[in-house]
């Protein structure tokens, strides 16, 4: 649906991306991850049509952004970062400017009621915008980017500035709006992205570094398979029984929590599942094993390691 190849754009001499290469599926739910200045509001803008590239073509379901652009922009809806509101307007008269800016075709009054429905804003299409709160601007935006039913939706930081509840109930909206159509959105809030996303790309000062879902981002990151576990015995019979696991990388006892009882942490080859190893370990000594889960790299891990590891290689 989304074919970026080549992506690069400056500003004077200054890089603001650099060869950035990806596509998105259908249907998919893409996070674009990186620190203020990386790259994500620029990648957004030419995606949407709004800023052309120094060099790099985009496609839109086979349209070109530059070449094609009117028939691309059709199937895109795009929120900016700050919503293209008319705070003067009230809800219903700016839907209903954004449906004759579309020109699209088919009964007004039916398709805004369904959007509004869709967004949550039903109840406040009578109020005057600059009179709804950060989070009911934030879904009017939505609205209007959802209302010419694009194949594709790219939201730039869809929830920043706004308050935990509100966070909740955009996500929940992003979720909804995705269920008929391929979505891309931009965010340096790590929870965001592993919420509502499926697959993750990270910039970092303008190029692309990872490209993975959230889990595959951790294993190869973190290139070891771990568990944390407690089992019932001392621990110089616990770390006995353990010793003996195959392709065990690292074993370390963490002390006793529960009495007659000890915690460890082991780390084994990467992809490999330890559970299995250690409850069979333990089984055969006669060592109940009262609590086990997976330490996984947790999203923030992965990130900090992505973009040190790019950094180590811009240095050397």
């Amino acid at each position: 649906m989304i074919e970026a190849v080549a992506l690069t754009k400056r500003y004077g001499a200054k890089p603001a991306l650099s060869g950035v290469s990806f596509s998105v599926a259908a249907n998919e739910v893409v996070g674009l991850l990186g620190l203020n200045g990386a790259g994500k509001t620029t990648t957004m803008n030419i995606l949407a049509g709004y800023l052309g590239a120094t060099s790099g073509t985009v496609r839109i379901a086979g349209h070109d952004v530059v070449e094609d652009s009117m028939e691309a922009r059709k199937l895109v809806g795009y929120l900016p970062e700050q919503p293209p509101l008319y705070l003067d307007m009230t809800v219903e008269e700016y839907l209903r400017f954004v449906f004759k800016l579309y020109r699209l075709a088919g009964s007004m009054a039916q398709r805004i009621s369904r959007v509004a429905e869709l967004t949550g804003i039903a109840d406040v299409r009578g109020r005057l915008i600059r009179n709804l709160s950060k989070g009911y601007r934030q879904r009017v935006g939505i609205a209007q980017a959802v209302l010419p039913e694009p194949k594709v939706l790219i939201l730039d930081e869809p929830t920043v500035g706004l308050d935990p509840t509100q966070i909740i109930e955009i996500r929940q909206l992003i979720r909804e709006v995705a269920r008929d159509t391929t979505v891309i959105l931009s965010s340096h809030i790590l929870t965001e992205v592993q919420a509502v996303c499926s697959r993750i790309l990270v910039l970092h000062h303008g190029r692309l570094v990872a490209d993975d879902t959230g889990e595959g981002l951790a294993e190869r990151i973190h290139g070891k398979s771990r568990v944390t576990a407690r089992a019932r015995g001392s621990e110089e019979e616990v770390l006995a029984a353990l010793r003996g696991i195959p392709g065990l990388a690292r074993l370390e006892s963490l002390g006793s929590r529960e009495v007659g009882a000890c915690d460890f942490a082991c780390e084994g080859a990467e992809g490999r599942d330890l559970r299995v190893d250690v409850f069979d370990a333990l089984a055969a000594a006669n060592l109940p094993l009262l609590y086990t889960y997976g330490s996984e790299c947790s999203l923030e891990e992965v990130f900090l390691r992505v973009i040190g590891a790019d950094a180590g290689g811009e240095r050397s």
